[in-house]
């Protein structure tokens, strides 16, 4: 479950400030808040700089018993 959508729209930056810093399109960026699309690593770790989170903080593990 990704928490990137509710980490940006705490953080006060525009999503289009997000997206440039990450390299990506506004779209992009929408992709990886709903989940659609895993953020690279790479990026991870530029998004998780800016809104001064750790890399885990971007996803919310599931237990065991949601996986199966």
């Amino acid at each position: 479950m990704s928490n990137i959508r509710k980490l940006t729209d705490q953080s006060g930056y525009k999503k289009s400030f997000i997206a440039e810093k990450l390299g990506v399109s506004v779209k992009q960026l929408r992709n990886y808040e709903s989940g659609h699309s895993l953020i690279p690593i790479d990026k991870a770790y530029v998004l998780a700089d800016l809104l001064k989170v750790k890399v885990d903080d971007l996803y919310e593990r599931l237990e065991e018993t949601e996986i199966k």
